[in-house]
């Protein structure tokens, strides 16, 4: 992958979390505990909505796609933070860099439009009951997550298309744990006021044509739940939403800080990339199981069979 520079780079340097080797050292544990709970929570996802047929229902086919999801983006980026982590030098080519840049984008954009259609499936149950198996064919699902894939791809190539034709000069030394387009440009000799406006219309698109079906939804959710007479049947509709709505906060209220925000290079915009491409993965399996009783049920089945 080429790129334009004026003088010959490389690879760019990460200035990491921290340059104390203790410190680093801690980090390299966390990080690596979080990392292992993240394969294990979401392959444990995989496994058990895959092995027990009462799983095999359009929201638990989303759930598990999010949890392949979660695999991918978490391995986008915390590997190479944990290299880094027992690193002196902490530096990543050029061509990883964009490669990065990509697949962050992509596997973050398609969580965005699989939330949005989660939403969308919980209203479908919640609101058309009887309409349900109708409306959430297994054809319909399929077709969403593939469809959410190729937009995250489409969006994907043009922020990288962002960033291949910049000119890097001198500057080599990114501010950040990971290679991201806010922390980019501010190392270019490139005028890159167009590239910010383009980065920030399209984050404003997606994240506002992800939510929108997501608002929309839980405003007609919250409608018919409240019609409901029965306390019970209220709570139990509440309950089904509330483990969806907590991903949600977690995925889009961070992402959007950072990309939407001025980078001002503080810990601000570490923290804010650590809980999307970091936390947010381990967090979804948690979320999800231990809220839900459908997939304790069969992780419970799972355990009596082969134990």
């Amino acid at each position: 992958m080429a790129l334009r520079n004026h003088t010959t780079i490389t690879e760019f340097f990460l200035t990491g979390l921290s340059t104390d080797p203790h410190i680093e050292a801690l980090l390299f544990a966390l990080f690596l505990v979080i990392y292992l709970l993240t394969m294990m929570g979401n392959l444990m996802m995989l496994l058990v909505i895959r092995a027990d047929s009462h799983l095999h229902t359009p929201m638990y086919f989303f759930l598990s796609n999010l949890s392949f999801l979660d695999i991918c983006f978490s391995s986008v980026t915390v590997p190479k933070l944990l290299e880094d982590l027992l690193s002196e030098k902490k530096t990543i080519s050029v061509e990883g860099c964009m490669a990065q840049v990509f697949f962050v984008f992509i596997t973050a954009g398609t969580e965005a439009f699989l939330l949005s259609m989660m939403a969308y499936d919980r209203y479908a149950a919640i609101c058309h009951p009887l309409l349900y198996g109708q409306v959430m064919s297994n054809q319909l699902c399929v077709r969403l997550v593939l469809t959410s894939w190729g937009l995250a791809s489409l969006n994907s190539v043009v922020i990288v298309l962002l960033a291949i034709n910049l000119d890097f000069c001198e500057a080599q030394t990114i501010h950040h744990y990971i290679c991201e387009l806010p922390s980019l440009f501010p190392l270019s000799c490139s005028d890159t006021s167009i590239n910010i406006n383009i980065l920030i219309c399209s984050i404003f698109l997606h994240g506002f044509g992800t939510f929108l079906p997501i608002f929309i939804s839980y405003a007609r959710i919250i409608s018919t739940v409240l019609s409901i007479s029965s306390t019970t049947g209220r709570n139990k509709a509440f309950s089904t939403c509330s483990s969806h709505l907590i991903a949600v906060i977690l995925s889009f209220g961070s992402g959007l800080v950072r990309y939407l925000m001025p980078t001002s290079g503080s810990s601000l915009d570490l923290l804010a990339s650590l809980q999307y491409s970091v936390v947010t993965p381990m967090l979804n399996p948690l979320i999800y199981s231990l809220k839900n009783k459908d997939v304790k049920a069969a992780l419970k089945r799972m355990l009596e069979k082969y134990v």
